[in-house]
Protein backbone atom coordinates (compact mmCIF):
# COMPACT_ATOMS: atom_id res chain seq x y z
CA UNK A 1 0.00 0.00 0.00
CA UNK A 2 3.14 2.39 0.81
CA UNK A 3 3.94 1.86 -3.47
CA UNK A 4 0.06 2.59 -4.55
CA UNK A 5 0.75 6.39 -4.85
CA UNK A 6 4.24 6.02 -6.50
CA UNK A 7 2.70 3.76 -9.05
CA UNK A 8 -0.41 5.80 -9.72
CA UNK A 9 1.93 8.76 -9.93
CA UNK A 10 4.98 6.50 -12.30
CA UNK A 11 1.62 5.10 -14.15
CA UNK A 12 0.29 8.89 -15.16
CA UNK A 13 3.55 9.94 -16.54
CA UNK A 14 4.13 6.85 -18.67
CA UNK A 15 0.21 6.88 -19.94
CA UNK A 16 0.78 11.31 -21.07
CA UNK A 17 4.44 9.67 -22.78
CA UNK A 18 2.89 7.37 -24.58
CA UNK A 19 -0.16 9.50 -25.63
CA UNK A 20 1.82 12.31 -26.55
CA UNK A 21 3.52 10.36 -29.58
CA UNK A 22 0.26 8.68 -30.79
CA UNK A 23 -1.83 11.46 -30.47
CA UNK A 24 -1.60 12.84 -33.76
CA UNK A 25 -3.79 10.75 -36.12
CA UNK A 26 -2.11 9.12 -38.80
CA UNK A 27 -2.68 7.99 -42.58
CA UNK A 28 -3.48 4.69 -41.55
CA UNK A 29 -6.12 5.68 -39.15
CA UNK A 30 -9.49 3.42 -39.08
CA UNK A 31 -12.12 3.83 -37.89
CA UNK A 32 -14.39 2.01 -35.36
CA UNK A 33 -16.36 -1.33 -36.50
CA UNK A 34 -19.20 -0.26 -34.29
CA UNK A 35 -19.03 3.71 -35.95
CA UNK A 36 -18.93 1.74 -39.86
CA UNK A 37 -22.02 -0.25 -39.09
CA UNK A 38 -23.99 2.81 -38.17
CA UNK A 39 -22.87 4.67 -40.93
CA UNK A 40 -23.86 1.87 -43.37
CA UNK A 41 -27.23 1.91 -41.78
CA UNK A 42 -27.45 5.43 -42.75
CA UNK A 43 -26.64 4.97 -45.62
CA UNK A 44 -29.86 2.32 -45.78
CA UNK A 45 -32.12 4.41 -43.92
CA UNK A 46 -30.89 7.41 -46.54
CA UNK A 47 -31.56 5.80 -49.28
CA UNK A 48 -35.07 4.48 -48.28
CA UNK A 49 -35.48 8.33 -47.76
CA UNK A 50 -35.68 7.89 -44.03
CA UNK A 51 -32.95 11.49 -43.63
CA UNK A 52 -34.85 12.02 -40.26
CA UNK A 53 -33.36 7.85 -39.26
CA UNK A 54 -30.65 8.37 -41.38
CA UNK A 55 -29.11 11.18 -39.65
CA UNK A 56 -29.58 9.85 -35.99
CA UNK A 57 -27.55 6.72 -37.82
CA UNK A 58 -24.65 9.60 -38.59
CA UNK A 59 -24.64 11.13 -34.93
CA UNK A 60 -24.58 7.59 -33.23
CA UNK A 61 -21.71 7.03 -35.58
CA UNK A 62 -19.61 10.07 -34.13
CA UNK A 63 -20.38 9.23 -31.06
CA UNK A 64 -19.23 5.78 -31.49
CA UNK A 65 -16.13 7.58 -33.04
CA UNK A 66 -16.05 11.19 -33.39
CA UNK A 67 -13.17 10.35 -36.36
CA UNK A 68 -15.62 9.07 -38.96
CA UNK A 69 -14.93 11.75 -41.46
CA UNK A 70 -17.80 9.70 -43.78
CA UNK A 71 -20.76 10.51 -41.60
CA UNK A 72 -19.72 14.08 -41.18
CA UNK A 73 -19.91 13.90 -45.16
CA UNK A 74 -23.27 11.80 -44.73
CA UNK A 75 -24.84 14.74 -42.44
CA UNK A 76 -23.59 17.09 -44.99
CA UNK A 77 -25.44 15.34 -47.68
CA UNK A 78 -28.53 15.52 -45.89
CA UNK A 79 -28.02 19.02 -44.41
CA UNK A 80 -28.50 19.68 -48.15
CA UNK A 81 -31.53 17.62 -48.85
CA UNK A 82 -33.34 20.05 -46.27
CA UNK A 83 -31.97 22.79 -47.98
CA UNK A 84 -29.81 23.92 -45.05
CA UNK A 85 -26.04 24.38 -46.82
CA UNK A 86 -25.04 26.39 -44.35
CA UNK A 87 -24.99 23.45 -42.19
CA UNK A 88 -23.86 21.50 -45.02
CA UNK A 89 -21.05 23.38 -45.26
CA UNK A 90 -19.72 22.90 -41.85
CA UNK A 91 -20.50 19.28 -41.88
CA UNK A 92 -17.95 19.16 -45.48
CA UNK A 93 -15.23 21.20 -43.30
CA UNK A 94 -15.65 19.23 -40.01
CA UNK A 95 -14.70 16.22 -43.15
CA UNK A 96 -11.96 17.99 -44.21
CA UNK A 97 -10.27 19.04 -41.01
CA UNK A 98 -10.11 14.77 -40.82
CA UNK A 99 -8.94 14.25 -44.11
CA UNK A 100 -7.80 16.92 -46.13
CA UNK A 101 -7.93 15.74 -49.46
CA UNK A 102 -11.54 13.87 -48.67
CA UNK A 103 -12.75 13.72 -52.46
CA UNK A 104 -16.47 13.55 -51.25
CA UNK A 105 -15.98 16.36 -48.91
CA UNK A 106 -14.56 18.77 -50.79
CA UNK A 107 -17.09 18.12 -53.60
CA UNK A 108 -20.03 18.43 -51.28
CA UNK A 109 -18.32 21.62 -50.02
CA UNK A 110 -18.34 23.00 -53.54
CA UNK A 111 -21.92 22.28 -54.20
CA UNK A 112 -23.42 23.01 -51.03
CA UNK A 113 -21.46 26.48 -51.46
CA UNK A 114 -23.03 27.30 -55.20
CA UNK A 115 -26.49 26.11 -53.43
CA UNK A 116 -25.56 28.92 -50.85
CA UNK A 117 -25.07 31.36 -53.87
CA UNK A 118 -21.19 31.42 -53.06
CA UNK A 119 -20.37 31.22 -56.80
CA UNK A 120 -16.94 32.09 -56.52
CA UNK A 121 -16.03 29.83 -53.18
CA UNK A 122 -17.38 27.08 -54.98
CA UNK A 123 -15.41 27.03 -58.03
CA UNK A 124 -12.37 27.16 -55.98
CA UNK A 125 -13.76 24.08 -54.23
CA UNK A 126 -14.03 22.55 -57.39
CA UNK A 127 -10.26 23.82 -58.98
CA UNK A 128 -9.18 22.20 -55.67
CA UNK A 129 -11.17 18.76 -56.02
CA UNK A 130 -9.65 18.73 -59.80
CA UNK A 131 -6.31 19.07 -58.17
CA UNK A 132 -7.05 15.87 -56.20
CA UNK A 133 -8.27 13.71 -58.31
CA UNK A 134 -6.48 14.77 -61.21
CA UNK A 135 -9.17 15.89 -62.91
CA UNK A 136 -10.65 12.56 -62.93
CA UNK A 137 -13.14 11.50 -60.59
CA UNK A 138 -16.69 11.46 -60.72
CA UNK A 139 -17.50 14.31 -57.84
CA UNK A 140 -16.21 16.40 -60.50
CA UNK A 141 -19.25 16.24 -62.36
CA UNK A 142 -21.21 17.17 -58.88
CA UNK A 143 -19.80 20.24 -58.52
CA UNK A 144 -20.17 21.05 -62.13
CA UNK A 145 -23.81 20.80 -62.21
CA UNK A 146 -24.47 22.55 -58.76
CA UNK A 147 -22.62 25.72 -60.18
CA UNK A 148 -24.34 25.38 -63.06
CA UNK A 149 -27.86 25.84 -61.30
CA UNK A 150 -26.75 28.51 -58.77
CA UNK A 151 -28.31 29.02 -55.46
CA UNK A 152 -31.53 27.54 -54.09
CA UNK A 153 -34.67 30.02 -54.02
CA UNK A 154 -34.29 28.90 -50.34
CA UNK A 155 -31.08 30.51 -50.20
CA UNK A 156 -31.53 34.09 -52.51
CA UNK A 157 -34.55 34.88 -50.13
CA UNK A 158 -32.46 34.27 -47.20
CA UNK A 159 -30.24 36.68 -48.92
CA UNK A 160 -32.87 39.49 -49.30
CA UNK A 161 -34.78 39.40 -46.22
CA UNK A 162 -32.67 41.39 -44.22
CA UNK A 163 -34.41 40.10 -40.74
CA UNK A 164 -33.34 36.85 -41.39
CA UNK A 165 -29.82 37.68 -41.43
CA UNK A 166 -28.54 37.47 -37.29
CA UNK A 167 -27.67 40.83 -36.17
CA UNK A 168 -25.12 41.94 -33.84
CA UNK A 169 -26.43 43.44 -30.03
Amino acid sequence: MRFTPAAIGAAIILATFSTASTGAPTADYSVSALSSALVAQGVAAQKSGDLDQAADYYVSALAADPRNAAAYVALGQIAQARDLPGSAIRYYREALSLIPEYPDAIAGEGAALAQKGAITRAQASLARLKQVCGGNCPQIARVEAAIAKGPTVAAVAARADPESEPRAN
